[in-house]
């Protein structure tokens, strides 16, 4: 999917709006007019919502089957209120936050460490008992290499061992169109 900077504005619009929304404590849908072109397809997509540097929540889904744009708009509200890492965002913090939305690729099954390329692709650990995921852009925040890629997937999935070819576990590689409201020109 190749999203235009129009898709990309709406997108962060939509889910400006939904926070905002579930913050003043009113519904929000996303109406049909909104979901056209490439807002109407399906696909996996995270919403991170930071306040300064601070991370304050992060949340998503590898596939959906809602539209695009109304994926976005759940995930926002979840990513804004439902992270238990994190108090929910208060409605003090709406003009201090940014919010980055990662639409996901499908997933390609890994099978050789050498084929990950640091800043494009992320990560998708899947096994009977453990799940994990990590954007592209963790592995290049955190100044980490391929191995460091996979053994941090693997903590994050509750594997402290892990490698690549840990028993009764998949790994597969995405790439994600990431945009934020500062990229967009959205927010200051």
């Amino acid at each position: 999917m190749h999203l235009t900077s129009d898709d990309r504005k709406d997108l962060l619009a939509i889910a400006r709006t939904a926070v905002y929304e579930k913050l003043c404590q009113r519904e929000f849908t996303v109406g049909a007019s909104r979901i056209r072109g490439n807002l109407a397809l399906q696909s996996g997509a995270f919403v991170t919502i930071r306040n300064q540097a601070h991370l304050r929540g992060c949340i998503g889904y590898v596939v959906s089957e809602q539209s695009l744009a109304e994926t976005i708009a759940e995930i926002a509200v979840k990513a804004a209120t439902q992270d238990p890492r994190f108090m929910p965002v208060s409605p003090d913090e709406l003009d201090e936050i940014t919010i980055e939305i990662s639409v996901l690729s499908q997933l390609e099954l890994l099978t050789d460490l050498g084929s990950i390329i640091i800043g494009v692709h992320g990560l998708y650990l899947e096994g009977e008992y453990h799940r994990g995921l990590l954007l592209p852009q963790v592995a290049v925040e955190n100044a980490w290499d391929a191995e460091r890629f996979i053994t941090q997937l693997g903590k994050k999935a509750g594997i402290h061992d892990f490698h690549l070819h840990y028993p009764d576990v998949q790994v597969y590689t995405f790439t994600a169109d990431v945009f934020n409201e500062k990229s967009t020109g959205q927010r200051n």
